[in-house]
């Protein structure tokens, strides 16, 4: 049994930081601390799924309020918007996340999505809901830059991966929330007139709120501490995770621990960044790319126009758009969660590649179905469960990909570089793409479209296999060496 020295971080030589936190945290059981930390803070991607989901089941009565008369257009524009609100956010708040903390940045962004989602509910005119949902998308990309690094800062290493992926996946259950409250929101029965869709935007206000209660408790990561020359502090915070865990388990904590040996610095230069992103880890930068570039268009270009394929083409009332949403938010969920330990154990090259491939292929073969009008909306909705099983574990396998690819010094800010690239080469002009290709109400042009996502999954998932990280049960700083580390460690 292994157990740390009497001073376990210590400034030995002037100038350097001596520490084996990194590895104590990664021997540490999974328990009731990390359960916490995963529901506090990967509500994020509740709140996406809650966001992206109201934005697609909203779309009829967006086109039918007497107030905003949108077009099909008009929806695709405005779902755009809250992309492009996510990409500038991301890089803004990952950059932020970086160089002030984890703790700070995911308490801001939250505040700014409640306060954007909640006046998305009394917008009056496109340009006012544009505007709101620019600025809920910049909330969402600052708190993924974040919360995704503070999360894989303190999960142990041999869990990384799965524990990753679930979070992800608990996008659908938000998906899932968002579609079931549409369905009494928007029923003209229960809720009248032009209120129904400003309401559903008040759900993920009423949920921030209460996120942000469940936060108050979360400490900074050690790991960040450590980097920006504060290792007291971080030495503190770990010291009490492990006591929970030995009084709980009534024995001192055992496993191999090493040291690593990192310069002292409170920061990193905006040079050293981009070197470490484009020259250091280019190979990984490609991968890193071409995953989020594949699946953000494969997922906002079908999903944000999900509803309207329902309704234009198989003439789905808008009220009922969301009984069709929840098999297909099901489908999403289970993903990641079923397949989600093969990442861990057979391997995170071999996964991704094997998930964005057969993405592909399912997006093809059921395109062509659907442009020889051979399939009903029922079997349309059982066709997008069957692929998007695939393609959210896919999905999530990107952001676990660019999360734990690079140094930690820069890894909210390489989150969000991914993101952002990646949202918007493949995110922004999809759903604009889709929207106008849906108003041409032709099958062969919506067609098209879907060949393009699974074109670009199929080279996302050839490029994963050649490049990609084996980055399964390692520990971070085993996966990218941190840029202070120093080199004879």
């Amino acid at each position: 049994m292994n157990r740390p020295t009497d001073t376990p971080v210590a400034a030995r030589p002037a100038g350097v930081i001596e520490t084996d936190l990194p590895s104590r945290l990664d021997r540490l059981p999974w328990g009731r601390f990390h359960t916490l930390i995963v529901v506090a803070l990967g509500v994020t991607w509740l709140l996406d799924g809650l966001e992206v989901t109201l934005a697609g089941a909203v779309a009829s009565a967006l086109k039918a309020s007497p107030v905003l008369r949108f077009s099909n257009a008009d929806v695709g524009f405005a779902s755009s918007a809250y992309i492009a609100g996510a990409v500038l956010g991301a890089l803004v708040f990952g950059w932020l996340t970086d160089r002030l903390g984890r703790r700070k940045l995911f308490f801001v962004t939250l505040a700014l999505y409640l306060a954007a989602t909640a006046a998305t509910g009394l917008s009056w005119n496109l340009a006012s809901f544009v505007l709101f949902r620019f600025l809920t998308g910049a909330g969402i990309g600052g708190e993924y830059a974040a919360i995704n690094s503070t999360i894989q800062e303190f999960t142990p290493a041999r869990v990384r991966g799965w524990t990753d992926l679930g979070i992800n996946g608990t996008f659908w259950v938000g998906a899932a929330l968002g579609a079931g409250s549409s369905i009494v929101l928007l029923d003209p029965a229960l809720v009248p007139g032009d209120y129904g869709w400003r309401a559903c935007f008040l759900i993920g206000a009423t949920l921030a709120l209460v996120i942000v209660l469940m936060r108050m408790w979360i400490p900074e990561s050690p790991r960040w501490l450590l980097t920006h020359n504060r290792p007291r502090p971080a030495r503190e915070i770990v010291e009490a995770i492990e006591a929970r865990f030995e009084q709980r388990a009534g024995a001192p904590l055992g496993g191999e621990i090493h040291t690593l040996r990192l310069a002292e610095r409170d920061h990193t230069p905006l040079r050293e960044v981009f070197a470490a992103l484009f020259v250091l880890h280019r190979r990984r930068s490609l991968v890193g790319l071409s995953l989020m570039t594949a699946q953000a268009f494969f997922y906002n270009a079908i999903f944000f126009t999900y509803a309207l394929v329902l309704t234009d083409f198989y003439h789905v009332p808008g009220a009922h758009v969301g009984w069709y949403l929840l098999p297909f938010a099901l489908g999403n969920f289970m993903g990641p969660l079923v397949l989600g330990r093969a990442f861990d154990v057979v391997g995170r090259r071999k996964m991704i590649a094997f998930t964005y491939a057969i993405s592909g292929v399912l997006l093809t073969a059921s395109g062509y179905l659907f442009e020889r009008q051979w399939m009903t909306v029922v079997e349309q909705t059982i066709a997008w469960m069957i692929i998007f099983f695939f393609a959210s574990a896919a999905a999530s396998s990107a952001y676990l990909t660019v999360s734990e690819s690079f140094p930690l010094e820069i890894r909210a800010l390489a989150i969000a570089v991914f993101y952002a690239l990646g949202t918007a080469l493949g995110g922004i002009a999809g759903p604009a793409l889709f929207g106008s290709l849906i108003d041409t109400h032709e099958r062969s042009a919506v067609f098209e479209g879907y060949l393009v996502g699974s074109a670009l999954m199929l080279l996302a998932a050839l490029i994963a296999a050649i490049w990609g990280v084996d980055a399964e049960r390692k520990p971070l700083e085993h996966v990218a060496l941190p840029l202070s580390a120093l080199r004879d460690d």
